[in-house]
């Protein structure tokens, strides 16, 4: 399934519903930063997803990033929670979502990297190449909040 990210454009789609996604801020020991390629849109994103009826939203980001990126996590902190509703996500099946994401901090336990069916590419990016990557304007704010390293989360 393809989708399409409006931000703040007066011709979006009206959202239909808000449904409770993560995504993951994940370094390795040497700062770098795990991330996809997308392959619902191209871009380069953090690994994320919805969460699932039965799981716990620790549950989701663990699962996720182990789907998304072939990285076992443990979740160690919230970056920030990201309820922008200027970013509406219309997705081909039709659904139309206003952004609702919770950004976990995330560490590294195991695995390899792997791409899936959700990713065109999947690697650990030096923070020095993420101004070259394409990623979305709401991406790129969980990436700056993440970097800050703030004890407490961003609210917006």
């Amino acid at each position: 399934m393809s989708r399409r990210d409006y931000f703040n454009d007066p011709a979006a789609p009206t959202a239909q519903r808000i449904v409770p996604a993560v995504t993951a801020f994940v370094q390795d020991g040497n700062g770098r930063l795990l991330m996809e390629r997308r392959s619902d849109n191209g871009r380069w994103g953090l690994p994320g997803g919805v969460q699932e009826i039965g799981e716990s939203i620790s549950q989701t980001v663990t699962r996720e990033v182990a789907e998304e990126t072939g990285i076992t996590v443990e979740v160690a902190g919230l970056v920030g929670i990201f309820t922008d509703p200027g970013h509406v996500i219309e997705f081909s099946d039709g659904e139309v979502r206003q952004e609702f994401s919770l950004c976990f901090r995330a560490r590294p336990i195991s695995g390899e990297i792997a791409v899936s069916s959700e990713s065109f590419e999947v690697r650990w990016v030096d923070p020095k190449e993420l101004d070259f990557l394409d990623m979305s304007p709401t991406t790129r704010r969980r990436i700056t909040e993440g970097m800050k390293g703030l004890p407490h989360p961003v609210i917006s």
